[in-house]
């Protein structure tokens, strides 16, 4: 069998795992942008700390090595995945059991969200989807029982459809705070974090998968569930059939196990209407900016300006071909 290596060529800066995107839900409202981003093979990234700073990313798939999806609602790419084949990518669909006064603009989960996710493992496969159930909080309604109610009757549907469900608590960000505030939210212990991660992962077992926290500092080996990769080097090796030598994000929390990648989507820009959103921090700004998207654009929303500089971020595959002993 021959075994291919690539490394992470440190010196150039190369990253090229994409991220698509932390900061918004392409998949649901930027579909038709981003296929036109792939068709020219480059796409334009405003620095969020700098907004006159534009990337240059280079989205040939000759240099990126996978894509992360991160989802509500992959509905709007179901029918053109086929154009994806020369990538190495997979998706992280969230979904949740809360209902509109917490996820407001989601279609309905029994009737579109659950057969979607059921659809696109058919399609891809259920190492390419990840479930996410997260961030968990309780109030008055999303108790501890209601919570482990509806993940059993979620991961009944969901099982044999997934690897794999990663979970997180919800952060307390300034912005989801005062969204926040008609919930009512309890403040999370200890027993209860152990609790229901406990009582998860059981019901988990139960139907063929299992379960992993993102960037949590509490520890829950006990229960046999370990710390999460969501930019996930080895599931790339397994998707793609190559060893990947590349890094820890630095960029991320400590506890984050992501590898280094670039995120190629736009704060204030997400319309799921989700009350915990750290990505969204004035919704004013997310109707302005959704009303300047032009999928045409390489920019995920606006034109570019006579104060803007666009510097190209280096990069190239990180696949290089050797031989090994067991060749």
């Amino acid at each position: 069998m021959r075994m291919f290596f690539c490394t992470d060529r440190k010196k150039g800066g190369v990253r090229m795992i994409i991220s698509a995107s932390r900061r918004t839900d392409i998949p649901a409202y930027y579909s038709e942008w981003l296929f036109n981003r792939l068709k020219e093979e480059y796409v334009l990234v405003r620095n969020p700390m700098n907004i006159h700073q534009i990337g240059r990313v280079n989205l040939s798939p000759d240099v990126v090595d996978g894509i992360v999806f991160w989802t509500k609602n992959p509905v709007p790419m179901l029918n053109r995945l086929a154009e994806l084949d020369k990538y190495n990518y997979y998706f992280q669909f969230t979904l949740n059991a809360y209902d509109r006064d917490v996820e407001s603009n989601l279609p309905s989960k029994n009737n579109i969200m659950i057969p979607a996710f059921q659809k696109l493992s058919r399609i891809i496969g259920r190492e390419k989807v990840v479930w996410r159930y997260d961030p968990i909080f309780f109030n008055d309604r999303y108790t501890m029982e209601y919570h482990c109610k509806y993940f059993k009757v979620l991961a009944i549907k969901l099982g044999d459809y997934t690897e794999k469900c990663t979970i997180s608590f919800l952060d307390l960000y300034r912005n989801t705070v005062r969204n926040m505030q008609h919930l009512k939210i309890q403040q999370k212990t200890k027993e209860q974090q152990f609790e229901i991660m406990q009582r998860f992962s059981d019901i988990a077992r139960k139907y063929g998968f299992y379960v992993d926290t993102c960037a949590e500092k509490i520890e829950f080996d006990k229960s046999g569930i370990s710390h999460a990769h969501c930019i996930d080097r080895e599931r790339f090796e397994r998707i793609g059939n190559c060893k990947l030598a590349i890094s820890k994000d630095p960029n991320q929390r400590k506890e984050c196990g992501c590898i280094s990648s670039i995120d190629i989507g736009a704060y204030n820009t997400c319309k799921n209407g989700c009350y915990y959103c750290y990505a969204n921090y004035s919704h004013k700004a997310v109707i302005k900016h959704t009303q300047m998207h032009n999928p045409t654009s390489p920019l995920l929303f606006g034109t570019l300006g006579v104060d803007d500089v666009i510097k190209e971020r280096k990069g190239a595959s990180c696949k290089e071909y050797q031989m090994t002993l067991f060749d």
